[in-house]
């Protein structure tokens, strides 16, 4: 696909690309892009923009994943030239470590990556950006595996024309995110811990209140913000920030964006997270990982939701919604002086507490059945559920990692299991060692107890023998019997006993 008419220049690399302004596409509102900085690098093309306007719509964030590179590349050009922000990418690793540098809105992916990259991309995607909208290209013969087209919302055949490609990707964008705003919660759970959480989440959605989520690493924290931001009437973006991956510079940067020259390498202006998050939800994650100095500019844009970029003077104001989340103890680290009280005491105003698999064991088989029929897309045999011991195994399980932890307990066995059920060896090492009997024979098994009665009985009777026998329902003779066969010397007992 070719640059479409003289909207875009581009030149060698790190050379700017001529200034443009992209048109209105099909009723979306688009910032007008003042200048754009393009490294035309083989694997890899960005369009960066800068924002007039804290108030407009942010553009659409695409993801091209295509083994030929100037196609790809030359698409992503294209689509830049027309208004989105569109990133190139070579191969399947490469569009995973894409997933996870920052929100995607659609993804345009070569429907025959090598050795199935494009099924392993489409399940990430679907996984890492529910809300995501997969476009399959392809050449116009090619068939395509079920269980891809599955996970894509529309496809495209090769070569298409550009109006056309627009359109449909336009299209599977308001497709997948109407289709995001039908379905249900994601939070599965018929535990009154659980439906008191989504009673308690439900009705604070409609409301501007900043909420807490607590609860142990793998519970669904992240789940429950979304389910909040879905079920409010914001219309803007859900953004993610995981503040325990960064230090505290570029925590900074990542959150209220910096200016062009702010620092060694910031060549553009670049938009935080929570311009992005403006008139939509703002979710931080891991909260307490923070700095005391960073705490102090997140209690000022926590009361005024004001702030400055990095390296800049304008004042932004935002209107988003602000779902905090943590595993620590946050009043014990208030305690300690390790987290601000005036922080805590702004955000403890509804808090949200996730609970732990384990306390919730009925809801094990059903989040077990859900991951399963999302997994066995993966592969091609059919799967018809777990085995009565894997059910076994899994509702006895402690689940340290909790839900989370039960996903990947799931997609391995899905991905490494060879029969029609999922069998107690498909599953992790963990599963087997805590599964594994005691090497004890069965008559050590039965000695032991009947060892104990022997004595208890002699100790209860004061180490006369024919009562304990008496007690014991046995004469005296089968008495010495059953101590001599069991190694018990009554005499020395009864010496360290009495």
């Amino acid at each position: 696909m070719r640059p479409a008419g003289k909207s875009l220049s581009v030149a060698c690399r790190r050379q700017p690309v001529a200034i443009f302004r992209p048109t209105n596409l099909l009723n979306r509102r688009w910032f007008q892009v003042s200048v754009i900085q393009e490294f035309c690098m083989p694997d890899v093309v960005t369009c960066c923009e800068k924002h007039l306007s804290t108030t407009q719509t942010v553009l659409p964030r695409v993801l091209i994943v295509d083994d030929d590179r100037r196609r790809s590349s030359s698409t992503a050009q294209w689509l830049c030239s027309r208004g989105w922000h569109a990133t190139a990418v070579g191969s399947a690793d490469e569009a995973l470590r894409a997933f996870a540098r920052g929100q995607i809105d659609a993804c345009l992916l070569d429907a025959k990556l090598p050795e199935g990259g494009s099924l392993r991309v489409a399940t990430v995607l679907r996984n890492t950006w529910p809300m995501a909208a997969i476009i399959l290209t392809k050449s116009v013969h090619q068939n395509i595996s079920e269980a891809l087209l599955r996970d894509s919302h529309a496809t495209v055949d090769l070569p298409t024309r550009d109006d056309d490609l627009e359109t449909t990707l336009s299209h599977a964008i308001d497709s997948a995110q109407q289709a995001s705003r039908n379905t249900g919660c994601p939070i599965l759970g018929e535990h009154p811990s659980v439906q008191n959480i989504l009673r308690l989440a439900n009705q604070v959605a409609t409301t501007p209140a900043s909420i807490l989520i607590t609860g142990e690493s793998g519970t669904g924290k992240s789940l429950l913000a979304r389910h909040i931001h879905k079920t409010s009437c914001r219309n803007g973006n859900f953004v993610e920030v995981a503040c325990g991956s960064l230090n505290d510079s570029l925590l900074e940067s990542e959150l209220f964006g910096h200016v062009a020259g702010s620092f060694t390498g910031a060549h553009t202006d670049r938009e935080g997270k929570f311009l992005r998050a403006h008139n939509g939800t703002i979710f931080l994650d891991e909260i307490a990982t923070a700095s005391p100095a960073m705490q102090v500019k997140l209690l000022r844009v926590l009361q005024d939701f004001e702030f400055e970029p990095v390296g800049g003077g304008q004042t932004h104001h935002v209107d988003a919604r602000v779902i905090l989340a943590t595993h620590e103890n946050l009043e014990k680290l208030v305690e300690d002086k390790k987290f601000r009280a005036d922080l805590y005491w702004r955000i403890n105003v509804v808090v949200l507490e996730m609970p732990p698999l384990r306390d919730r064991q009925d809801d094990i088989l059903l989040l077990a059945k859900h991951f399963l029929s999302r997994s066995k897309k993966m592969v091609t045999r059919a799967i018809d559920g777990f085995s009565s011991a894997t059910e076994e195994l899994l509702v006895h399980h402690p689940w340290p990692g909790n839900v989370r932890e039960l996903q990947h307990a799931v997609e391995r066995a899905v991905l490494l299991g060879t029969s029609f059920q999922i069998e107690p060896q498909d599953l992790p090492d963990s599963f087997a060692k805590a599964s594994t009997p005691p090497k004890t024979s069965l008559k050590q098994a039965l000695a032991d107890p009947e060892r104990m009665l022997i004595l208890q009985a002699l100790q209860k009777n004061g180490w006369r023998r024919d009562a304990a026998a008496k007690a014991l329902g046995i004469n005296r003779t089968s008495l010495y019997k059953k101590a001599k066969r069991l190694g018990m010397d009554l005499a020395s007992l009864a010496s360290q006993y009495t």
